[in-house]
Formats: structure tokens, C-alpha cells, sequence
């Protein structure tokens, strides 16, 4: 088990255990090492007679006293050697409880995770949102399968946009019909500006020998044409994302 300040680890993107500190909120042990796990919050504050800060620890129940530690995440019993949490989870972090009592804390958004000990490697599948979440659905909200890491996530089909998966960050087309429609736009781009340097060579050959100036208005049109051949080659080789549904 890590100590308290101990930085912790840069998951991987398959939502592998960042780190671990080392109750069970985490239970339904099955037998093929999986468990089902649910996020763990911080006990509230008790104070003893004299004043002093304490919280329950979430294992063997015993009193921690905290002060001198407000600053930290979470706290070791010293009767069970187990870690209890003071303060909720970095930004975008949370914590959860593996049934062999491990505390770990891995991304907020991490479906499954791996319990880092030896002694235990089991996976946790973490409790999903509930479904009938107060949030207000944007019209168009579909869920999308990212072509690059297989994520399901949230997109709206009806933004003229490409679409970002939140877990690997990769750019996708949400269904091949937008990256088509680009590829062909700029094609068509394409054509013109070979075109354009074409005509634009031919008509002042002869006067760019006298006119230098000539070069740049030829250094342009190049570039305006590698631009658009660069952004056809993106656009047809883009990968696709599928639709899976509605949320």
C-alpha cells in the first residue's frame, strides 16, 4: 500500500488504476475476479472533547485523528493500515473501495478498474450513472462509438461538426456522410487552385523573368493548393464513428 504522499500514477486509457492508498463499498465478489464497486465520499468531521478533528475510519471503524492533516486527500489508520478519505477526489477523480479494502482513485469518467495488489488484482466495474439523471438532454444527443478506442460517448449529431472522444481525444467523423461531403469540398478546391497555379504560370512566365514579385504570387497558389490537396487526403482517410443510439 502507497503512503498518503505518494503522487500518484498516470492511468493508462483502458481506465487502469491511477492510484491506490490502501470498507467495503465495493462488493458482489464474483468468481471470475470481477466485482461490482460504487464511488466512495469522504466521512464527515467529528470532533472530540478537547477540540480535535476526527473522522471514522471507512475499515475497522476506529477514530483518526486528523489534525495536522487537513491538507491531504486521505489518512492512514494506524490500526489497520488502511486509507480513509478527508477531502473529495482531485478534478476529475474519484474514489472507490475494492473489496480487499484498497482505496483507489481512478478517473471520474473509468468504467472498469484494476486493483493494484498482489494479492488481489481484481476488476472492478464501477456503478453507471443512473438513468433517470435530472440533467436536460440536448435535442440530437446520441451516443457515439469512437472508431479509435471503442469509448461510448456523448455527441450531437445535428452540430456540422466533427466529433472529439473524451477518452483518447482523437478527432472522428460521426457517421461517414460529414467526412465525405468535405473530402469532396475540398477536391473540389483542390481542382481550382491546380487550375490557378496552372493558368497563373502560363499567363507570366515571361513577365516574371523581368518582375521577381511574380514568385511570390506563384509561393501562394502552391500553397494554397497543397493546403487543400492536405485537407482532401484528412477528410477521405478520416476514420468513422457509428451512431449507437439515442441517449
Amino acid at each position: 500500500m502507497a503512503e498518503e504522499s505518494t503522487p500518484l500514477i498516470i492511468s493508462n486509457q483502458t481506465g487502469a488504476t491511477e492510484g491506490f492508498y490502501g470498507g467495503n463499498n465495493a462488493n458482489n465478489y464474483y468468481g471470475d475476479g470481477t466485482v461490482e464497486g460504487a464511488d466512495e465520499v469522504p466521512p464527515p468531521y467529528d470532533h472530540s472533547a478537547a477540540g480535535v478533528p476526527m473522522v471514522t475510519c471507512r475499515v475497522c471503524q476506529t477514530m483518526i485523528d486528523i489534525s495536522g492533516k487537513m491538507e491531504q486527500h486521505v489518512v492512514k489508520c494506524a490500526k489497520c493500515s488502511e486509507a480513509t478519505p478527508i477531502k473529495n477526489a482531485p478534478a476529475g477523480k474519484k474514489y472507490v473501495r475494492c473489496p480487499c479494502n484498497c482505496l483507489l482513485i481512478c478517473k471520474s469518467r473509468s468504467q472498469r478498474i484494476a486493483c493494484p495488489r498482489s494479492t488481489c488484482k481484481r476488476i472492478i466495474n464501477l456503478t453507471p450513472a443512473p438513468p433517470n439523471s435530472s440533467l436536460t438532454v440536448a435535442p440530437g444527443m446520441c451516443r457515439v462509438v469512437c472508431s479509435h478506442c471503442n469509448t461510448i460517448f456523448l455527441f450531437n449529431t445535428l452540430t456540422n461538426a466533427l466529433a472529439r472522444c473524451p477518452n483518447c481525444r482523437k478527432v472522428s467523423s460521426v457517421g461517414p456522410e460529414y467526412a465525405r461531403c468535405r473530402g469532396l469540398v475540398f477536391a473540389a478546391a483542390s481542382l481550382l487552385a491546380l487550375i490557378l497555379c496552372i493558368t497563373l504560370l502560363t499567363t507570366t512566365m515571361q513577365y516574371a523573368y523581368t518582375h521577381s514579385a511574380t514568385y511570390i504570387a506563384y509561393i501562394v497558389a502552391f500553397l494554397l493548393l497543397a493546403l487543400a490537396l492536405y485537407r482532401t487526403i484528412y477528410y477521405c482517410s478520416m476514420k468513422v464513428s457509428l451512431v449507437e443510439g439515442p441517449v
